[in-house]
């Protein structure tokens, strides 16, 4: 018995709901189904061509925007980079101000400890050695960091009032320079630092003689070898022997005043040099016309001489 290789097909009316088979032969079937699989095939290889073409058409504009986004990122690397540069300079800037103010500071200091030691300000209200001391109470608030133009304005409030305290302790230093010279110039005080008047100013009865005569200055005894010490700041003019006063030492304080220090046993002064007040300048001795150690000490006045007591008196005012 031979098979059937054909198949039917039921179709069914809409209208009588009436039915009926068409008969398809397989083949037929075969051929359809791969003309539908072929077609569907087509189509879905027809959309892949189609989306590949959309998606390479999308690529330059990505590739545009990707371009953009990068010009703006360098642009504002570029901007940071700057921004950065800027800092730092600002920052060397004011690093810069502030080593100055602080050699200033320094030069302050050195010059106020200079006051100090010279008692043109008491020591116990000054100490130039130690950092001023500040403080108070806390209010209660965090408090802002300051800004670099708020810092750049204090550093300029500071280096001005800084310039301007330089510019008065310049002036007090010139003043007290001339005051100390003028009191290292004074001539006051007695030429030896233990020892007694043993003959005045003026006329006496001379030791070797006995006769009246005109004594130049004054004699003040002590022990031998004892310091004899300069009143006054000056010039070393003469530093040797001389006829009747022995060893002598003479100095020069300017505005026409000359002391005199004779009988000196050694001489430690030399001439030219620049001795200081209270200095010593010999040792007390009896060398050229003197009858024991003791130190004659003149003052000349513009050649003239002047009764020595009126510069010693002039230490106890």
């Amino acid at each position: 018995m031979a098979s059937d290789s054909s198949m039917n097909i039921i179709l069914v009316g809409k209208r009588h709901g009436k039915s009926r088979a068409v008969p398809i032969n397989l083949a037929v079937a075969l051929g359809v189904l791969v003309f539908f699989c072929g077609l569907l095939a087509v189509s879905v290889w027809s959309g892949y061509r189609l989306a590949l073409v959309d998606v390479k058409a999308e690529q330059p504009r990505h590739s545009e925007l990707t371009a953009q986004w990068q010009v703006k990122l360098d642009a504002q690397q570029e901007e940071l980079a700057r921004v950065r540069q800027n800092l730092d300079q600002q920052v060397d800037a004011l690093t810069l101000r502030l080593g100055e103010m602080q050699g200033r500071l320094l030069r302050l200091d050195a010059l106020g400890q200079r006051f100090v030691e010279t008692g043109v300000v008491a020591s116990d209200e000054f100490d130039f050695s130690q950092p001023a001391a500040v403080g108070g109470p806390e209010n209660g608030l965090s408090g802002d960091s300051y800004t670099a133009p708020q810092l750049t304005d204090m550093i300029d409030t500071l280096a001005n009032r800084i310039e301007d305290r330089e510019h008065q302790l310049r002036m007090l230093d010139i003043v007290s320079s001339q005051k100390k010279l003028e009191d290292e110039l004074y001539v006051e005080g007695r030429p030896i630092t233990w020892g007694w008047l043993s003959s005045k100013y003026g006329y006496r009865s001379d030791p070797f003689t006995g006769k009246r005569t005109w004594h130049n200055g004054v004699d003040l005894a002590g022990r031998e070898g004892s310091d004899i010490i300069s009143v006054a700041g000056g010039v070393v003019t003469f530093a040797d022997e001389r006829y009747g006063y022995g060893n002598l030492v003479e100095i020069d304080h300017g505005d026409g005043l000359v002391t005199r220090y004779a009988h000196a046993k050694t001489i430690k002064a030399k001439v030219g040099e620049v001795v200081q007040k209270g200095q010593v300048l010999a040792a007390m001795g009896s060398t050229g016309r003197s009858t024991g150690p003791h130190v004659h000490f003149e003052v000349l006045e513009n050649g003239k001489s002047r009764n020595p007591e009126t510069y010693i008196r002039r230490a106890n005012r």
